[in-house]
């Protein structure tokens, strides 16, 4: 169950009306998830520094259970995010960031309990 925090400092019209939808598939192929486990936030418009500039950028929070807990995973996710999220926002690699979070199963609530009784 990946969970998805993308903050940018675009206004919401610099990005496609759809993106959320875009970044959940292909978020669901590069991490091997089904689309309907992904989940996604999306927050534009903020005031936002990476790398001491406040030109446009953007910053992806993976975090998810069993596919981001190993530098080699994360180096191959790294890629592909890139390439979706570069192509899609037309930003260069040096304004976008990803952070990787592992997460256990007992961390997610679902249902009433959490994912480890599920």
């Amino acid at each position: 169950m990946p969970f998805l925090d993308f903050d940018t400092n675009l206004s919401q019209e610099g990005i496609a009306e759809d993106f959320a939808e875009k970044l959940c598939s292909a978020a669901a192929s590069i991490l091997g998830k089904d689309k309907e486990r992904v989940n996604a936030t999306v927050r534009c418009g903020l005031s936002m520094v990476v790398g001491g500039s406040s030109a446009p950028c953007a910053q992806l929070i993976i975090s998810s259970i069993g596919v981001v807990g190993t530098a080699e995973q994360n180096k191959e996710h790294s890629a592909k995010f890139f390439e979706f999220l570069t192509k899609e926002l037309n930003l260069g690699e040096d304004r976008v960031l990803l952070r990787f979070h592992p997460l256990e199963p007992w961390q997610i609530g679902k249902k009433r309990t959490v994912m480890t009784f599920l």
